[in-house]
Formats: C-alpha cells, structure tokens, sequence
C-alpha cells in the first residue's frame, strides 16, 4: 500500500498537495484517473488494474479503517482467512516441533522442519528467512523466549491464528494454500494482501471480498458505532481507491 493511502485512511480525505511530496508523472497519472468518491469492488479492482504502471507484478492490498479502540483487548480485532486464490506465490514455512510431527509437516510440504536447532538458529542469528511459522504447543516454552525476534516481524506463532496447533500437516497446507492473518494496529487499521495485480479480476474480486467479509464477522460485541469507517484498495505503487463501505458490510452479512 502506498503511503497516501494510508494517510487519506487515517485523515479520512484526500492530502493537499502541500502536505504531499513531490510525485512523479506516473503516480500522478493514475491518482487523476481515480475520483474522489466510493467505488464498487467490481469497479475498483479493473481500475486499479488499468492504471498500472509498474513494471513488476505488484501486490494489491486491501486497508480498512475500523471503530474500534486497539487499547482495548476485547475491541482487538484478529483472525484468518485462506483466500480462495491464494496470493501468487507460495509461503517459505517453518515448523518448530519434534518426534513424529517432524515427518509429518516436512510431508506437508514445509520448507524448514526442526527443534531446538531451528530456536538456536534464530536466538544467534536473528534468521527469520520464513514468511511463517507454526509450533506445536510442547515447543512453545522454548518458542516463546523468541520473542523480541519475532514479535516486530509478525512471525510469532498463535493459537488463535492457527500456528501453534499439532495438526501441523493441516496447518502447512493451509499457510500454502494462501491463508492470511489480520489484525488492527494501534491506529486501527487492517491492511492485507489479496493478491497479485496480474491476476485476473475476478480473482481478485472474489479473494477481497472473502478478506472483508472475515473481517466484519469479526467484528466485536462491544464495539459501538459504525465499524468499517474506511475502506482503500491499493497496489504497490499504485493509487488508493476507496470502496463503497455499505455495499461492503451489505455483501458480507448476505
């Protein structure tokens, strides 16, 4: 996501051209060819993908700003999802466990298996050359001391998500097959990759709507208000474009 698309989510509008850096002709290009206003996912995803400009296979994002308050544990919102398309490139997973379910996740297709060598590895190293990592509960007194390496890269494993379970074969297969974490940062937003800007539209389409509607689901009973208050898709180096938020909520509730 580009950096204007996550300030017109926090400020809630498009920055003036005093507060924004000088861009180059493509950007601006193809922010005139977006208009200030709400689009459909089925018409924000073909537009995105017609003012491409990059010349590699962006990834395109989607970035919600929820009402609700992050310092509060019950209005933290947090969950999976594997998306129908996956995301156009396969997972490096690493399975911190021992005996038998060594065997089983690197027959799952796991690209690093270990124990206490892969806790080592990563404690003296700092190697976190892993996009994510699953451990079965017996490993985690020795996973949890990994911490301060893992924790700012968003690689610590979680009940909740999936990623500390013994059923590492399922969940290898899942990580592989496109599933992605969200959850809210302390100013509220959610932002999640749905994919590549090569794929094709409906793919898209379908992969974000898959994401929002996990995301409203997951909503908090004690959350008050309106809760998806903003809602851009993006690519890499492409404009924000804003989604119409109650044809959102309307689509995942159906």
């Amino acid at each position: 996501m580009s950096v204007t698309t996550a300030r017109q989510i926090l400020g809630g509008r498009w920055e003036t051209r005093k507060t924004m850096k000088k861009s180059g002709k493509n950007i601006t290009k193809a922010r005139q060819a977006v208009e200030a206003r709400p689009y459909t996912i089925q018409d924000a995803v073909p537009l995105l993908q017609k003012v491409k400009y990059a010349k590699f296979d962006e990834t395109v994002e989607v970035t919600l700003r929820l009402g609700v308050d992050p310092k509060h544990a019950d209005q933290m919102v947090r969950g999976t999802v594997v998306l129908p398309h996956g995301l156009g490139k396969s997972k490096r997973v690493l399975v911190i466990t021992t005996g038998d379910k060594i065997k089983e996740a690197e027959q799952a297709g796991a690209d690093f298996v270990g124990g206490e060598d892969m806790v080592e590895k990563i404690n003296k190293e700092n190697w976190t050359d892993f996009d994510a990592l699953i451990a079965t509960p017996d490993m985690m007194k020795s996973v949890g001391r990994l911490g301060k390496v893992l924790g700012p890269k968003g690689l610590m494993p979680n009940p909740k998500t999936g990623t500390v379970t013994f059923d590492v074969a399922r969940a290898v297969q899942e990580v592989k097959a496109g599933k992605v974490e969200f959850r809210t940062d302390k100013t509220a937003l959610v932002h999640v990759p749905v994919g590549k800007i090569s794929f094709s539209p409906e793919k898209l389409v379908e992969n974000a709507t898959v994401l929002i509607s996990s995301v409203v689901k997951a909503k908090p009973a004690v959350a008050k208000g309106k809760y998806i208050k903003g809602c851009y898709l993006s690519s890499s180096m492409g404009p924000g474009i804003a989604l119409d938020t109650a044809a959102i909520e309307a689509a995942a509730k159906a």
